[in-house]
């Protein structure tokens, strides 16, 4: 995982840095256009930096919707407010927690405490698994934070293909000065643990798209 200093001091800039909008608000986009959620639905949001998917769930679920924001650094976490402050969303709850390492249940605590549901109705995780050595037990923390038969969305990153395959050194650039694993390939999760999977891409195959339901028998919880 890299280290949190790097977000602390990219916090404030990092909505301009990020190539957000020339590159990969496209896999944003795709990805929560295929959850189908309804109004008034509970979104966690794990990863959720400056809250760059807040506009377009809010947009979704409305006000009686609730979006549940978890981010391990406090100056993105800072920016993320700031956001929700300046569009007066009042529905947004954000949390300081490392999803790698988080307690399910005591985050559930959390959120019930703020006066939503302990588990949400679809949880996203948006170019953030990849950042994470240990992105498969924030995944499982994940599927610990939500219903059963919950939309789980993974949008991530891969080196390009086909025509844009001479992207490939830009792409392995930007993930590098970001701190992401281009070959982690965290949506094989959904692929491999949800049903009902949704799959698309964007940009010469570089962003990834996967969308299911988590299973809906119990989980067992983690150890």
């Amino acid at each position: 995982m890299i280290p949190i200093a790097k977000y602390t001091t990219a916090a404030r800039f990092y909505d301009v840095v990020s190539a957000e909008y020339p590159v990969y608000a496209a896999g944003r986009t795709l990805g929560i256009e295929m959850f189908g959620l309804a109004p008034g639905s509970q979104v966690l949001d794990l990863g959720c930096g400056t809250g760059l998917n807040f506009s377009r769930l809010q947009r979704i679920i409305g006000p009686r919707g609730r979006i549940i924001g978890v981010d391990r650094s406090p100056d993105m976490l800072a920016q993320a407010r700031r956001r929700a402050e300046r569009h007066s969303w009042a529905n947004v709850v954000l949390l300081e927690a490392d999803a790698t390492t988080l307690v399910p249940h005591e985050v559930a605590d959390q959120i019930t405490s703020s006066g939503a549901a302990p588990h949400s109705d679809a949880a996203l995780a948006t170019y953030t698994l990849s950042l994470m050595a240990d992105w498969e037990s924030a995944w499982a923390n994940m599927l610990h934070l939500v219903k059963p038969g919950a939309v789980m969305g993974v949008v991530d990153m891969q080196k390009p293909s086909g025509l844009f395959t001479a992207m490939t050194p830009l792409a392995r650039a930007a993930c590098w000065l970001g701190g992401s694993d281009i070959d982690a390939h965290p949506w094989t999760a959904v692929e491999r643990d949800c049903f009902e999977v949704r799959a698309a891409a964007a940009r010469g195959e570089h962003l990834q798209i996967r969308v299911g339901n988590r299973p809906g028998s119990r989980l067992q919880p983690p150890r």
